[in-house]
């Protein structure tokens, strides 16, 4: 198997199907693998064009290098209520800082392709970087809201601290009804104490929105909205994740094709973390 790190770590020259159309040609008929210096789920390329935030582009971000990483998390105290006029009368006076670790998964997809493919890199190249690559994005807002399965990540929808809010029967009503339950929703996220800056919806609520006029109103707030199937229908998750998380990636992410004829599979793989900071900055609105 022809196994190499890409001499073009910036990915200045080539992108990563490219890199691993390359490899598959040198491989000569073999399995092929190109590790990638930077996270994949950043690489796809329609998103500078086509904007549409996932899960991490919510977020803040860091490396991982080595063991565990290890950082502050504070929970809400004993007493914490509704924020008063005066500092102690605030939910975060009583908050609890702790020392917490975070550790590294692997996240990843596997994609069959026919053997054409490997015979025409350039087809490959777009393969991989248009349709495999955006299937690991999806794997990852999956598991960055509902966890990874060995618990190294818990997930945003699973936190412990969140709040969860309950709210009238909207789905079918205006979409300005909707909105004013998002607004309480944002306002209530701020009463520990940080800044709502990002949503997490479902398309089939985004887009009632955008029939409504109401993203401008949101814009304007500097509310970023990330929509995905990866949440429910009747569910959105609010908070200040700037503040509340950190996204942790690793060093090197792995595109691989192994297999010939028709069982060939593209793997796309990497690490991922999240340093949870403060969940209690994160609220769950069911509609």
């Amino acid at each position: 198997m022809l196994d190499y790190l890409i001499d073009d770590p910036a990915l200045r020259e080539r992108g990563p199907g490219e890199e691993l159309a390359v490899a598959v040609a040198r491989a000569a008929g073999g399995d092929a693998a190109v590790r990638v210096r930077r996270p994949l789920t950043a690489l796809f390329p329609l998103a500078s064009t086509r904007p549409r935030p996932t899960v991490r582009e919510q977020t803040k971000g860091g490396t991982v290098t080595g063991g565990p990483l290890r950082y502050v998390r504070e929970l809400p105290g004993e007493g914490g209520g509704a924020s008063g006029t005066a500092y102690r009368a605030t939910p975060e006076a009583v908050f609890r800082a702790s020392a917490a670790k975070a550790e590294l998964t692997e996240i990843s997809v596997a994609v069959a392709v026919p053997a054409e493919l490997r015979r025409d890199p350039a087809l490959l190249a777009r393969f991989v970087e248009h349709r495999v690559i955006v299937r690991l994005c999806t794997v990852e807002n999956e598991v960055l809201l509902h966890g990874s399965g060995d618990g190294a990540i818990t997930g945003l929808l699973n936190l412990e601290g969140l709040r969860r809010l309950p709210a009238p029967d909207v789905l079918d009503a205006p979409a300005g009804t909707a909105l004013d339950a998002l607004m309480a929703a944002c306002a209530e996220v701020e009463e520990t104490g940080g800044s709502c800056d990002g949503l997490v919806m479902h398309p089939a609520l985004y887009w009632r929105l955008v029939g409504a006029g109401a993203l401008p109103a949101l814009d304007s707030a500097g509310l970023r909205i990330t929509r995905t199937r990866m949440i429910a229908r009747d569910r959105v998750l609010l908070g200040d994740f700037r503040a509340g998380v950190t996204l942790l990636d690793g060093e090197e992410s792995v595109l691989a094709l192994r297999g010939d004829g028709d069982a060939a599979t593209i793997t796309a793989s990497m690490p991922l973390g999240l340093a949870v900071h403060l969940p209690q900055h994160f609220v769950l609105l069911s509609l």
